[in-house]
């Protein structure tokens, strides 16, 4: 998740046992083109927040009735402060409108199944969809007055990031543009009096929002739209892997703002935590992003970087990074790894991550480090979703690796010991 509450510093602030890796084919197999959105259909059920303004004026005209009423309809659906959810919340539609409505349209594409709270405010939404599913929403209240909700476009993901716990879950099912458009709906309908504004949103929940192109381009204009949800684009914004193809469509059809996860200095680390590496490498990847952000005026894209102890956070990785991303516009977030159980790595300690941070900032580069938000309660970044029986493989580390991460895990476990008899010296 991006957004979150941050630690911003520029160069002025420094004054004064593993599973053998699937091959190449097997692992990229789901990076087809997803299917397209279901279209609207005379005389069938439609889903209201399935459609972009001018689709749902057509319907709208195609059942009889005038472009007036579209307009009311949407912003009784994403303005006004109505957000509705049910027939009865569409005032000032006239009798038969409604009632072809109640007809022919359905309002909510997803409906809560839970509501966890985390001791630092954060909330968790679990959503159900039609199908039995569970995806899951996160809303993070900031002092500053600043609210974010971070939404999923995935029913799990395809990408396999060895760091990610959505990852573990493979891909079961792709999003659609009202289950995407719905999240940012509730976050509003559910938590507006309580926290104010939702004023930014990140698509860093479940998923890779890039895999599912066509329905995340549609959602975020959607949420962008001035007669509807009125986000601003530079506070919508959309993460990715490294999806490379889609990343150039991306920053050709949209103004809203781009996350890249970067997370390594060098392909082979990339190749190991980032399996999607092995088809768009790190030369391929920046240069396309210098190439295209080149065309787009006042534009900086992020970089996210997940700090792993003893995997990606050395000083040589922080000059690396310095010199990887020079002459693009970027910010860079450096990101607490948010443990959980699905994965063999451990944070970078704070000391190390400020030593890394200042090696960048030294350089010029706006830096900064994101505070872990709802972890108590699996809500923090990396932690989303429920992986089950099937998980997809951690893959082989590479050698150079391996003596770090039995270093870190016996470490861990030394703790643990440590802890275990002062509790029960205590307690005899």
């Amino acid at each position: 998740m991006a957004a979150l509450p941050l630690l911003r510093w520029g160069a002025s602030s420094l004054r004064g046992g593993h599973s053998y890796a699937p091959p190449s084919s097997r692992l990229f197999s789901a990076l087809r083109r997803p299917p397209a959105a279901a279209r609207c259909e005379p005389g069938s059920r439609v889903m209201l927040k399935g459609m972009d303004y001018p689709e749902l004026e057509n319907w709208v005209r195609s059942q009889g009735f005038r472009p007036g009423q579209a307009m009311m309809l949407w912003k009784c659906l994403y303005g006004n402060n109505v957000w509705a959810h049910c027939y009865d919340e569409l005032a000032g539609l006239n009798k038969d409108f409604r009632k072809m409505l109640t007809d022919h349209a359905d309002l909510k594409a997803l409906t809560v199944k839970d509501i966890l709270n985390a001791s630092d405010g954060t909330r968790k939404i679990l959503f159900s969809l039609e199908d039995g599913s569970v995806i899951e929403t996160v809303v993070i209240p900031c002092t500053s007055g600043r609210t974010t909700v971070c939404v999923s476009s995935q029913v799990g993901c395809a990408m396999n990031c060895q760091f990610c716990f959505t990852g573990r879950m493979g891909l079961r099912k792709h999003l659609s543009t009202a289950e995407i458009v719905e999240q940012a709906v509730f976050a509003r309908r559910l938590f507006s009096d309580e926290f104010g504004s939702i004023t930014n949103v990140v698509f860093m929940g479940m998923g890779e929002p890039l895999h599912n192109i066509d329905n995340v381009l549609k959602a975020s204009a959607i949420m962008v739209d001035e007669q509807g949800l009125q986000f601003s684009p530079r506070k919508v914004t959309v993460s990715t892997s490294g999806l490379v193809p889609q990343i150039k469509r991306f920053l050709q059809e949209s103004n809203c703002a781009l996350a890249v996860s970067l997370n390594a200095t060098t392909d082979e680390v990339r190749n190991w935590i980032m399996p999607i590496n092995r088809k768009y490498n790190l030369s391929l990847l920046l240069g396309t992003l210098r190439e295209e952000i080149r065309l787009k005026k006042k534009y900086k894209v992020f970089f996210e970087y997940v700090m792993l102890a003893g995997v990606n956070d050395s000083v040589d990785d922080a000059k690396r990074l310095v010199d990887l991303v020079r002459g693009i516009p970027c910010k860079i977030n450096l990101i607490s790894f948010n443990p959980h159980s699905g994965s063999q790595f451990k944070p970078t300690p704070d000391e190390k991550i400020i030593e890394f941070r200042n090696i960048l900032i030294q350089d010029g580069l706006v830096v900064f480090v994101r505070l872990s938000r709802g972890d108590d309660q699996m809500a923090a970044c990396g932690q989303l979703g429920e992986p089950g029986d099937y998980q997809l493989p951690l893959l082989r580390v590479p050698e150079k690796f391996q003596v770090a991460l039995t270093d870190i895990c016996w470490g861990a476990l030394a703790t643990r010991v440590v802890t275990f008899a002062v509790v029960k010296s205590t307690l005899n």
